[in-house]
């Protein structure tokens, strides 16, 4: 004789296939919402990214040695973006700028690169982790505001600004603070500049038949940079220097 069924077993059964399929739907949905929430922290971050890089900060690397020893080749820079409009420019301020013409001469061809490559530096440029028109900026240091008259050399060798002379701690040893004589008056508005490498630096003593005159104005200015970022030994604030210019007296109206 066959042995009956266990009954409460028959019910059970239906049950335990419900709640897998229940469990295998939570499971799915947990991924889902796991994958969900994931996206929105990223596209979040970019966003978040995006505004600052657009508005405050970029990241630029340094690609000549024309800024030595403050600045190292392949150093990574922050700029604060709020320079000069909201934040004025001082002297001694490290500058990036545009080319305000003639600077950088004439660009190379850019080679095509792979999809891939494209879209990852187009990620990185996003977040500011990267400049892709990095090699059309310049980093030099303001010696110059508006009305300044800046002359190149007194008696003892130095720059004057206004009549007062300099001591440049930040000049490159060994380096005279300009192999190359000049007097002008920076244009309200306009900024001089001059590389902390001053035997090799092509700054604003170098292009006086540019349409700028070798002055660099407010509109061409990216930022003030303040820090360097990378490589992790480099890692510093960088200093404006104002005990040099303290004592500079005001241009003459």
């Amino acid at each position: 004789m066959a042995k009956n069924k266990d009954p409460e077993r028959r019910i059970r059964g239906p049950f335990k296939n419900a709640r897998r399929k229940l469990n295998e739907v939570k499971k799915k949905s947990a991924i889902l919402s796991l994958v969900i929430d994931t996206a929105v922290i990223l596209v979040s971050a970019l966003v978040i990214s995006f505004v600052i890089k657009t508005f405050f900060l970029r990241s630029f690397y340094i690609p000549s040695g024309s800024m030595l020893e403050t600045l190292q080749i392949n150093d990574r820079i922050i700029v604060n973006e709020l320079v000069p409009n909201v934040v004025p420019l001082q002297r001694g301020d490290v500058v990036v700028f545009k080319d305000p013409g003639g600077w950088l001469g004439t660009m190379p061809v850019q080679k095509p690169t792979h999809p891939l490559a494209q879209i990852s530096e187009w990620i990185l440029s996003i977040s500011g982790l990267s400049a892709p028109d990095n090699d059309q900026h310049l980093v030099k240091r303001v010696i110059g505001v508006g009305g300044d008259r800046v002359v190149c050399c007194d008696v003892n060798n130095r720059i004057t600004i206004n009549g007062k002379a300099i001591v440049e701690p930040y000049i490159a040893k060994g380096s005279n603070p300009s192999n190359t004589e000049f007097d002008v008056t920076v244009p309200i508005g306009s900024f001089w500049v001059m590389g902390d490498n001053r035997g090799n630096s092509e700054d604003s003593r170098y292009h006086p038949t540019t349409p700028g005159k070798g002055f660099v104005a407010s509109s061409f200015v990216v930022g003030r940079a303040f820090v360097i970022s990378w490589p992790f030994n480099h890692i510093t604030w960088l200093d404006d220097y104002t005990d040099v210019f303290k004592n500079v007296p005001a241009p003459k109206p």
